[in-house]
């Protein structure tokens, strides 16, 4: 596979790395997560006059018609200034109405979604029970649940579209690690459920979508934590010298560095393996997810203490970046789970 970008996608990425630092402040995110943790303004500006929020989605049913690489590219923009955004719902139930839904459900939430006047959000209800087109049950840890307008619940026996205003519905905002991706905890009372047409296609856009999404964050965010500690080491001066020059201190951004590269290659084997039909695609997903993840919560880690005691304070920015850093590690299976779905593909039952 070729890894370089095309002179299209380095486009995209400088034009989202551009949109993200000047307008995801660390300013705007505080004043986000002093609310309900949704930045409504920037998600309006993403949407309408960036207008890549339909990255991911074909041309024919109203979107960019361009792949989950483009996508990767966008939400490591988003990562690297922990932007407050619901792009998770995009990645994952956007695609999934896209891949599964039918005609109907298409037409109805796929132009409202990519145009930033309906949010959603998606996660697995194995404990949800499906009966005469209704759903009952608790969903904990919703991702942006408490401000979605629509609700994509996955299983494996189905997947379901729940409007949020529909009666039965109940949502409980919870307070949680990472105030700019709050969650939410769903309770369903025999509220009326829209089956997807397609569930095996739309789990599947999930799985991809929610996978990749993360995983790119979470490279962004690593990136941007070396690139913001490196700017440090260069100011910091003790002992009549930059901190940087410092021998143990170049030691642990080289680390950091070294992961943060092999994160790369790995997140953008898994982007284009997907957009590829490639056989490769089921493996590159689950190490994509569980490398980028980790090497993002390292770096965040290392971000605090070579920042010494100015990285310690809330005042710092390096707050927000590690506790995005350890929600991602859990969010959508943690780092163990992947490596076993790794080791099942490869060692088969010796596993």
């Amino acid at each position: 596979m070729e890894f370089a970008f095309t002179e299209e996608q380095s486009m995209i990425a400088e034009t989202a790395h551009a949109f993200f630092a000047g307008n995801a402040t660390s300013e705007r995110t505080r004043k986000a997560m002093a609310g309900d943790g949704f930045d409504r303004e920037l998600w309006s500006s993403f949407c309408t006059e960036l207008g890549l929020s339909g990255v991911g989605i074909a041309e024919e049913l109203g979107g960019a018609g361009l792949g989950m690489v483009e996508f990767a590219i966008i939400a490591e923009a988003a990562g690297a200034q922990v932007a407050a955004l619901p792009l998770l719902g995009l990645a994952t139930a956007a695609r999934a109405i896209a891949a599964g839904g039918t005609d109907s459900q298409k037409a109805e939430w796929l132009p409202a979604l990519i145009a930033g006047k309906a949010v959603a959000a998606c996660e697995g209800a194995t404990a949800l029970a499906s009966a005469d087109g209704t759903l009952s049950g608790t969903v904990d840890l919703v991702p942006h649940g408490a401000v979605a307008d629509i609700f994509l619940f996955v299983a494996p026996h189905g997947a379901w579209l729940v409007r949020a205003d529909t009666p039965g519905v109940s949502v409980r905002r919870w307070t949680t690690m990472d105030q700019t991706r709050p969650l939410a905890q769903v309770t369903l009372e025999g509220a009326a459920a829209e089956a997807l047409a397609d569930p095996a296609a739309a789990i599947a856009a999930v799985h991809e979508g929610g996978w990749i999404a993360v995983a790119a964050e979470s490279l962004g965010g690593a990136q941007s934590c070396l690139d913001r500690t490196v700017a440090y080491s260069r100011e910091r001066v003790q002992f009549g010298r930059p901190i940087g020059s410092f021998q143990a201190y170049k030691h642990r951004l080289a680390d950091m560095m070294i992961e943060i590269e092999q994160a790369r290659s790995a997140v953008y084997w898994a982007a284009c393996a997907v957009d590829e039909g490639s056989q490769e695609a089921a493996i590159a997903l689950h190490a994509a997810k569980s490398f980028a993840a980790d090497t993002f919560f390292m770096c965040a880690a290392n971000m605090i203490q070579l920042h010494g005691g100015i990285g310690f304070t809330w005042e710092h920015d390096a707050h927000l970046f590690f506790k995005r850093a350890r929600s991602l590690q859990t969010m959508l299976g943690n780092g163990t789970f992947h490596r076993e779905q790794v080791a099942r593909m490869i060692l088969g039952e010796a596993a």
